[in-house]
């Protein structure tokens, strides 16, 4: 109360606070104005820029009329209150993927650095940590599957279908994939059961969805709905943390998960703080729940409604069965799921899991004849291409076969995982997960679409059916 009685008392200074934050601003844009050769567009109004057109038109819809009206695929806006360019299209994904770290870095929007304490550049960061934490050093190696997590998905999958088994039922398949997939992240990251990880169902969507949000702190916005639920998980982390390091066993090197990797890293003397740690952990959690639950939920979705395709799956997946007999899977049955993969493909070029990413200058450059500013922003809209006729024919039609061979798309036009050195580090552990999924699910059922033509929801990451896409699903003959 004491801040604000002072403000009361002497209003100058409110005034002066309010004179200050506005004078940044428009010497920011001033700044901009006298830069040369910018590329075209607007930075909207002082200080909010063109943020409220990019939420209320939807990113999507904000990108592809500013694209038609600049006859562009490159153009400058200001959003969440950054000068930022927005760059599209094949040689724009060329760009970006070859010159990560050289010409641009990666940049978290302001809500991201919130809500995973990350203060600089995640590269730098990185980069940093590389050098003094073997946990970070390790990281990308463990987000490659071994083999032997292929049997432990397949368990964790038969678990999350056993309830309905044998029956004729109608399920949210949201949920079922959102529930499948929070478990395999809890089991393979954190190390703990299932019964557990449902403690933190419906933490991550809240935070996936602040990720991109405003950074409003005040109740009733994204963003604290965001931090609220980035805090209950940290605690929960942290939990697990100590829980582990109390336990000799849980924290050797062998461990099975990454917290006991981490753990283990701390005792041959590289220490991380538990909060740091955790701050991590989560961020990789959220990253990769949201883009997998996608991927999965549509697949479901679209197989759902085209009986060909899902034959054509059935078939592939029944020779699988007949291999394995009454065993698990294994890599070899994965990497012969060929089909199974196009259709998760063809699902993510329908509807994407994130719209794009954001980079940041590290210096003055020249793109597409127009110079890019040193500290500006660019938002990398990976995913524009993929609707594009121009790139694939027929874009509206879910037609797998375009991924059975390179030849069937351009170069460039479709990085779900992103490219270069920057490539998703977890595009092996998404594969795993989609593909145990489907193995499972069509042996197992088949399914009817009960609401073809749901709203969905979402913006930047995640898109949401509404009604949380109800199936009824039938039992088939093959159920072993």
């Amino acid at each position: 109360m004491g801040y604000y009685n002072f403000l009361y008392q002497y209003p100058y200074c409110l005034l002066l606070l309010v004179f200050l934050t506005s004078s940044y601003f428009l010497l920011k844009r001033k700044s901009a104005k006298h830069l040369r050769n910018l590329p075209p567009g607007s930075l909207g109004w002082p200080v909010i820029g063109e943020t409220l057109g990019f939420f209320s038109e939807g990113p999507k819809n904000f990108i592809l009329k500013r694209l038609k009206n600049h006859s562009t695929e490159v153009f400058k806006t200001n959003i969440l209150g950054e000068n930022t360019v927005v760059f599209s299209g094949p040689e724009a994904n060329k760009f970006i993927t070859t010159n990560e770290q050289k010409l641009v870095r990666v940049w978290f929007p302001h809500s991201q650095q919130r809500l995973f304490g990350v203060i600089k550049s995640s590269a730098n960061n990185i980069n940093q940590q590389q050098k003094t934490s073997p946990g970070i050093a390790r990281l990308y190696g463990f987000l490659k599957p071994e083999p032997k997590f292929v049997e432990k998905f397949d368990f964790l999958m038969k678990q999350q279908l056993s309830e309905y088994c044998g029956k004729e039922v109608n399920v949210g398949a949201y949920q079922l994939v959102k529930s499948y997939v929070l478990t395999l992240s809890c089991n393979y990251l954190l190390g703990i059961e299932p019964e557990r990880a449902a403690k933190l169902a419906g933490k991550f969507d809240d935070v996936v969805n602040g990720i991109h949000s405003v950074h409003l702190d005040f109740p009733g916005t994204v963003f604290r709905c965001a931090k609220k639920a980035a805090a209950e998980v940290r605690r929960e982390i942290e939990g697990i943390i100590k829980e582990k390091s109390d336990d000799q066993v849980a924290a050797t090197a062998a461990a099975e998960d990454l917290l006991s990797i981490f753990i283990a890293a701390d005792r041959s003397g590289k220490v991380m703080l538990p909060s740091t740690v955790a701050n991590i952990v989560m961020g990789i959690m959220a990253a990769s729940y949201g883009s997998v639950v996608t991927a999965i939920a549509f697949m479901v979705k679209f197989v759902g409604q085209r009986p060909d395709v899902y034959e054509k799956i059935y078939s592939e997946q029944s020779e699988i069965l007949a291999l394995k007999g009454s065993g698990t899977l294994d890599w070899d049955h994965i990497n012969r799921m060929k089909y199974t993969w196009a259709v998760a493909c063809e699902t993510m070029r329908m509807v994407s899991p994130f719209l794009g990413t954001f980079r940041e200058a590290l210096t003055d450059f020249n793109y597409a004849g127009f110079t890019i500013p040193k500290g500006w922003k660019i938002f990398w809209a990976v995913s524009m291409t993929n609707k594009n006729p121009e790139y694939f024919a027929e874009p509206e039609k879910f037609e797998p076969s375009r991924f059975l061979g390179n030849e069937h798309y351009l170069p460039h036009t479709f990085l779900p995982f992103g490219g270069g050195p920057r490539m998703c580090a977890g595009k092996d552990y998404a594969r795993l997960a989609v593909l145990v999924f489907m193995h499972n699910l069509v042996t197992k059922f088949k399914w009817d679409v009960l609401l073809p033509n749901e709203r969905i929801l979402g913006g930047m990451v995640m898109p949401t059916p509404i009604k949380g896409l109800p199936v009824r699903l039938y039992p088939v003959s093959i159920e072993k």
